[in-house]
């Protein structure tokens, strides 16, 4: 099996460096996103962009020795770097950026001004928490009738980060995997999620993050999830696989630990169960059945809902749910639980 390939016709910091800011400072809400836009994370975010990050925030410092961190966007960029690296022949699309938990101060001159007096000079914001994702529309398939497309992000949260002390390692989010061009819903794999990677420099973050990509086999995710369209889960099924995740959090500690982990939460579950009667694209068919792609798409879009320190630990489990679900159809799964 042969993915789709094309040859780039610019590199991804031409993209970049063409890319202009939707609004001024750099930043749009969610309400304020076009009709037809679809974001890959939604919750408590607004967009941003390079320009936005390189221009006008401030960079976070470790307080004891006044070490800098590794910026937003220069994570960004040597994600970017790593990739092209293993892939030389791919265009990559301009990243869309997410950030969230604004940190707002301001510069000396202005410590007893009060903040409705203060310039946009006197202002200074950072972001603690970022997520990003680019498109590699090069690498493309279909399931089930939806486009996906191979896709590389990652996410920086300054909150797990002491930066009231002297310089450490720092830590990265990391993922490669498909996106449905349908709904944008990310599909995150084992495979292709490296969950915290630690790097006291950018050089050593773009070797760690180069050898994720080399490592990532996109052929063999993309045969995993063409399979998933294959099974079948009736109403009776489907009711039953609720009931058991709700249960789930509350078995006694001997018992929860013999079952795979599951950190999709209540609120999840509840938008999946309104979801498998009401979205256009993944509900059930007329018979009440659902397949499990269409399925595990239910469970990334409700995760669109996280925070973005959770995201993707969440989107990967999501991912090795739906696959052990599949298997457990069949009866060979630590996931038979679940449908018991």
């Amino acid at each position: 099996m042969e993915l789709q390939t094309v040859k780039p016709q610019e590199k991804y910091q031409e993209n970049i460096n063409s890319h202009t800011p939707d609004t001024i400072p750099g930043t749009r809400k969610d309400n304020e996103i076009p009709s037809n836009r679809t974001s890959f994370i939604k919750a408590n975010t607004v967009e941003a962009d390079l320009s936005h990050l390189r221009n006008d925030c401030i960079v976070p410092v470790f307080s004891k020795d006044n070490e800098q961190t590794i910026a937003h966007q220069e994570f960004i960029e040597v994600t970017l770097e790593a990739f092209q690296k293993v892939f030389p022949n791919q265009q990559i699309e301009c990243p869309e950026i997410r950030v969230s938990h604004q940190v707002k101060g301001r510069t000396p001159d202005a410590l007893h001004i009060p903040a409705k007096e203060l310039q946009n000079h006197q202002r200074t914001i950072y972001y603690e928490r970022m997520a990003f994702l680019s498109l590699i529309p090069g690498i493309t398939q279909t399931i089930d009738g939806n486009n996906i497309a191979l896709c590389i992000g990652g996410v920086r949260a300054y909150n797990q980060e002491n930066l009231y002390s002297k310089k450490s390692l720092e830590k990265f989010k990391f993922f490669i995997g498909f996106q449905n061009m349908v709904c944008c819903n990310l599909c995150i794999s084992s495979d292709g999620f490296a969950g915290e990677l630690k790097a006291a420099s950018y050089q050593e973050l773009e070797r760690m993050i180069e050898q994720s990509v080399a490592d990532y086999d996109y052929e063999e995710q993309y045969r995993e999830m063409k399979d998933f369209k294959d099974y079948f889960l009736t109403e009776k099924q489907f009711a039953q696989l609720l009931g058991k995740v709700r249960l789930y959090n509350y078995l006694p500690k001997k018992d929860k630990i013999a079952l795979p982990d599951l950190i999709l939460n209540e609120n999840h579950f509840s938008t999946v169960a309104q979801d498998y009667y009401k979205d256009e694209s993944f509900c059930r068919n007329d018979n009440g059945e659902i397949n499990i792609w269409k399925l595990y798409n239910l469970l990334t879009g409700a995760n669109k809902s996280s925070y973005i320190d959770t995201f993707l630990d969440r989107n990967e489990n999501a991912y090795d749910f739906a696959k052990g679900v599949s298997k457990a159809i069949n009866g060979d799964s630590a996931y038979d639980w679940f449908l018991s």
